[in-house]
């Protein structure tokens, strides 16, 4: 049995929820129709969502999930990219994503990520900031921005944090390939793979309700040993972001975005 805290359901925009079970287990899940992807709009929810459960003292460990069985998240909403025209609004799109890593790396609990599908961009970058990754084998990783004219600024630092320099390399340079599950196992996003969505729920539910009887401030303890060294993140991501901000304005990066939308190829 849970309790639902916060939840809009619109099957046209998407939306994000919040539910807290009684042995404190809260749930962020997010859904948007085109692939899991995330406008603005969505960004700015998972941000309240994340903080609210962390905040909420029943809490006592977070997973953070999406719908759907095909795609974990697709990164940035495509249509949107499409619609920003100077720097400022370019900025302030990219720092949603920036504000969501920064509310993973703030929230005093533990953050567990539910990988059911593919992620991409924007998507592996909220792989990065859970603080253990539980994924099924279909869960392939891709970070195709490259492709389309900017580079993984905002999500580089919290995606370099958790599989180094040489794997980042590789999987930005590779902008169209996608990489496994179990690469990314081996390189450190994911911490443990499972062969279907049935058994990776079996194993964050047991995982979930280990974790939540534990001492609640050794779980907040280790929480801030592993981010030590990113008290900077938030003025570093909000540069990061102004960099994607102005590269989404060029005529290449435009050209592409308008290319993927009509030829359906981002997964």
């Amino acid at each position: 049995m849970s309790i639902q805290i916060d939840f809009m359901n619109d099957p046209d925009n998407g939306n994000v929820s919040l539910a807290i079970s009684e042995n404190g287990i809260a749930t962020v899940s997010f859904y948007h129709p085109a692939q899991n992807s995330l406008p603005s709009a969505l960004l700015a929810d998972l941000v309240e969502k994340i903080a609210k459960a962390g905040n909420n003292k029943q809490t006592r460990v977070i997973i953070l999930k999406s719908e759907g069985n095909r795609t974990f998240c697709a990164g940035a909403s495509f249509d949107e990219l499409m619609q920003i025209k100077d720097k400022k609004h370019g900025a302030e799109f990219f720092s949603g994503f920036a504000q969501v890593i920064n509310a993973c790396r703030k929230s005093p609990k533990i953050i567990i990520g539910r990988i059911q599908g593919k992620a991409v961009g924007g998507g592996v970058g909220l792989a990065a900031a859970a603080d253990y990754c539980l994924a099924t084998e279909a869960a392939s990783v891709k970070l195709s921005e490259l492709a389309i004219g900017i580079g993984p600024f905002v999500i580089s630092p919290a995606v370099i944090r958790k599989i180094g320099l040489q794997a980042f390399s590789q999987l930005t340079i590779r902008a169209s390939d996608f990489q496994t599950a179990h690469w990314a196992m081996q390189k450190g996003l994911y911490n443990e793979v499972y062969p279907d969505i049935d058994a990776l729920d079996l194993a964050i539910d047991a995982l979930s309700q280990k974790l939540a009887s534990y001492h609640p401030e050794a779980l907040h303890g280790l929480k801030e040993i592993l981010w030590e060294g990113t008290s900077d993140w938030d003025e570093l991501l909000r540069q990061r972001a102004a960099i994607s901000g102005e590269l989404v304005l060029s005529s290449f990066t435009q050209a592409a975005l308008a290319g993927f939308l009509q030829n359906k190829t981002r997964l």
